[in-house]
């Protein structure tokens, strides 16, 4: 007999390429049928389909939820807006980026605080709350801008100008140097628009870190915007996978699988150092222009003109971390950039950032990931036809 490919429908009431991409491959390694262009593209709920599973993202839009519940089939929702409906769900782990942004404002020696958010979606929520949370448990206290409509009384067509005019008087009368989480893509991409408006220096006094690309993530390249990147084609991949299992087994999880953050990408709207102790920013400066030496601490400290006891107080004291970690993380990261932007070989990318052997690099580059370079690599380029390295070429 002829194997019956799955039917899945894709559902989502929010749209990102790169969830689709994550979606799209699993659909291809497993020979499924998707349907998804009526409500993606042109809004229609597709009333009567019939096929084996659907794969969700349920926001605002009660007729999708409706509709999704009629079609009693397995299903997986990528949000937790509607966390007591009775589906399993695969979704962004939002607190943990929140504490990622925290510490990296934090390890760039910022003091003042503030969030923009425009909503009160789960998810806007669940970041803010741990970016709060991350900087209160080290002694920070943190501003909450947030946006309603609701709120103003300007008339419905001035209401874009007003929320312009309130989010510029707000970064005006900030503290300086100050760190602004924008909950959202969109958001950061205002709050960098307006500081240049209002003539505020970006990151000097007013550093910015938004979600992933949004509506940059064509040409993210030339973005000056940092943002966490959320792996939405791991998200994708991951809820296809676990429908999959679903629609086979028939058992759906009690509790939600939630896909890790990569990490803050680091672009100019945040790439400063705002610390109070001269010789440690000296040291800091140090260590980005040479991590590809063959440094120890006692060079650190030399460049910092201070002694390591008082070095290792200073980084422990104002960026909650070690000379040493922060010189290893430094060539990590720097790695990591080679290893998803380039088709270096892996020995080079070793030498590059400052390690003596490949055995080195292996070493630490497994205990900060959890897996090898090689393997990263693989895994970045996973749900791209093309290699990093050869994307807009063609």
């Amino acid at each position: 007999m002829k194997k019956k490919h799955p039917h899945v429908l894709v559902a989502l009431g929010w749209y990102d390429h790169r969830l689709l991409q994550g979606i799209a491959t699993y659909a291809t390694e497993h020979s499924w049928h998707l349907a998804a262009h009526s409500i993606i593209h042109e809004k229609v709920i597709p009333w009567g389909w019939e096929g084996d599973g659907v794969l969700a993202w349920l926001a605002a839009d009660d007729e999708l939820a409706r509709f999704v519940m009629s079609v009693k089939k397995p299903t997986v929702d990528f949000s937790l807006r509607r966390a007591e409906l009775p589906f399993a769900h695969v979704v962004q782990d939002h607190a943990l980026t929140g504490g990622m942004v925290a510490a990296h404002f934090l390890e760039r020696g910022l003091r003042h605080f503030a969030i923009y958010s425009d909503s009160e979606n789960w998810s806007q929520m669940q970041r803010g709350e741990a970016f709060e949370r991350h900087l209160r448990q080290r002694g920070h206290a943190c501003e909450a801008w947030r946006w309603d409509d609701k709120t103003t009384r300007s008339p419905q067509r001035r209401i874009w100008a007003a929320r312009r005019r309130w989010l510029v008087e707000h970064l005006r009368s900030a503290p300086k140097p100050l760190a602004l989480f924008a909950l959202n893509g969109s958001l950061a991409v205002e709050a960098h628009e307006l500081c240049a408006d209002a003539k505020i220096s970006v990151p000097q006094e007013v550093a910015i870190v938004g979600i992933d690309d949004y509506l940059l993530s064509v040409g993210a390249h030339s973005s000056h915007i940092s943002g966490v990147d959320t792996r939405l084609e791991e998200q994708g991949y991951r809820g296809a996978e676990l429908l999959d299992r679903i629609m086979r087994t028939g058992r759906t999880p009690s509790r939600p699988i939630r896909i890790a953050p990569s990490g803050v990408v680091t672009r100019k709207s945040s790439d400063m150092l705002a610390v109070p102790v001269e010789g440690l920013s000296k040291a800091l400066r140090f260590i980005m222009a040479h991590f590809a030496e063959p440094l120890a601490v006692r060079d650190i400290a030399a460049a910092a003109g201070m002694s390591e006891r008082s070095l290792h107080l200073a980084f422990t004291t104002h960026l909650g971390t070690t000379p040493g970690m922060k010189l290893i993380q430094t060539r990590i990261d720097h790695a990591i950039r080679l290893l998803t932007s380039t088709n270096e070989k892996i020995e080079s990318i070793a030498t590059r950032c400052g390690y003596p052997s490949l055995n080195a690099f292996f070493i630490a580059f497994k205990k900060d990931k959890g897996t090898t370079p090689a393997a990263f690599r693989r895994e970045a380029n996973r749900f791209h036809p093309y290699p990093v390295w050869t994307r807009g070429r063609r």
